[in-house]
Order: C-alpha cells, then sequence, then structure tokens
C-alpha cells in the first residue's frame, strides 16, 4: 500500500496493530481524523493515554477499576456467598450485561496454557485461593470459555479445594465448544448462569 506522506503511513501502521483492524480500516480511520477538527484527535489522544496512566486494577478482584477496590467488590447489594471465575475483564462485562448475577467475581488475567507458557503462577490463582479462605463463600462459579485450557484451569483450582466446604459449579454448557465467553448472546449466558451444574473434573 503506499501512502501520500510518511506520517499517514505511520498512523495506518499504529492503527492497524489494534485487533480486527486491517490496513484498509486503519487507513479509513486515520483519513476520518483529517476531516475532523483537531481537536476530536486532541480528545482521543488524551483519552487513551489517561487510559494507560491512570488505570488500576481491584486489589481484590483484578477486575479493571478506576479505584482500588472496584465498585463489585465495595458494593453492599452484592451476594457475598458467590465468587464467580471468569477469565479476564471482557468475561465480567458479559456476564453483568445478563443481569441475571449478582455475587462476587475473581478475574484470573488468563487460562493454564503450557505450550503457550502460561502456568499457574502467571495467573491470579493464589489470589483466589487466600479468598476462599479468609471470606468463606458458599459457591464458586466456573465461567470459563469452553475450551480444553479452561478446563485444565478449573481441574488445577478444583482440586486445590478439594479439602474445601465450599461448593463448585460451572456454568451449564450453553457456551459451543472452542467458544469464547465473550461472543456469546446475553440469552445463552444467561441460561448458562441459571442453569450451572456442580462441577464434576472427571
Amino acid at each position: 500500500m503506499n501512502f501520500p506522506s510518511k506520517l499517514v503511513e505511520n498512523a495506518v501502521n499504529a492503527f492497524s496493530k489494534l485487533p480486527g483492524v486491517g490496513k484498509k480500516t486503519a487507513l479509513r480511520l486515520v483519513l476520518f481524523l483529517l476531516r475532523q477538527d483537531e481537536a476530536v484527535s486532541e480528545e482521543l489522544a488524551e483519552a487513551i493515554l489517561k487510559l494507560r496512566k491512570e488505570i488500576r486494577y481491584c486489589s481484590i478482584c483484578h477486575n479493571i477499576s478506576d479505584e482500588e477496590i472496584c465498585s463489585i467488590c465495595s458494593s453492599t447489594g452484592r451476594n457475598r456467598d458467590l465468587i464467580c471465575v471468569v477469565q479476564d475483564s471482557r468475561d465480567v462485562l458479559a456476564i453483568e450485561n445478563t443481569g441475571q448475577y449478582n455475587g462476587l467475581y475473581h478475574v484470573l488475567g488468563g487460562v493454564i496454557a503450557p505450550i503457550e507458557g502460561i502456568g499457574p503462577e502467571d495467573l491470579n490463582i493464589e489470589t483466589l485461593l487466600q479468598r476462599i479462605s479468609e471470606e468463606n463463600p458458599k459457591e464458586l462459579v466456573f465461567a470459563l470459555s469452553n475450551t480444553l485450557e479452561a478446563d485444565t484451569t478449573a481441574f488445577y483450582i478444583s482440586k486445590k479445594l478439594r479439602d474445601s466446604e465450599i461448593r463448585i459449579s460451572a456454568i451449564a454448557r450453553g457456551i459451543p465448544i472452542g467458544g469464547e465467553l465473550e461472543y456469546a448472546d446475553e440469552l445463552t449466558l444467561s441460561r448458562s448462569l441459571s442453569t450451572r451444574v456442580p462441577y464434576n473434573p472427571s
């Protein structure tokens, strides 16, 4: 792709690093910004810089937050007997949008994937075990994507809790094999949550 300006080329290359944005889409975005007032670009740049510099992660559940403790963990209206284990913050958003869950969350920050060099120590598993020990919730709900890596992660955590009295469940398999939780429609996700089943790794 030939560019009329090195500045345009640099901007296109920067935009195309975003997931799902190819060179053509990036060029459209760049040309759109060039047609707008300079204030639009300044606002976009300021929002991105502010995001990177000021975003925090909840010290309890590891969800994205503006404060040290997120609004969910600090809420007095949440059911503290339930902790829903998810892979990342996108999954929290997906479940919250169903309006069917009122418990707490724990964001693992990924799943165990030995091929990619991701082990249990790279995830927020130890803090989950510590939370369970200190907070004594009644139920742990696995709401992980329906993949081999996610199943391995759930199996590992359940084994760590084998001496605990906590009830372990998993959302019903309304999510297709190999499917990502964030792409599930709200009705499917809602039904999966409401019809969760006891977690049985065997």
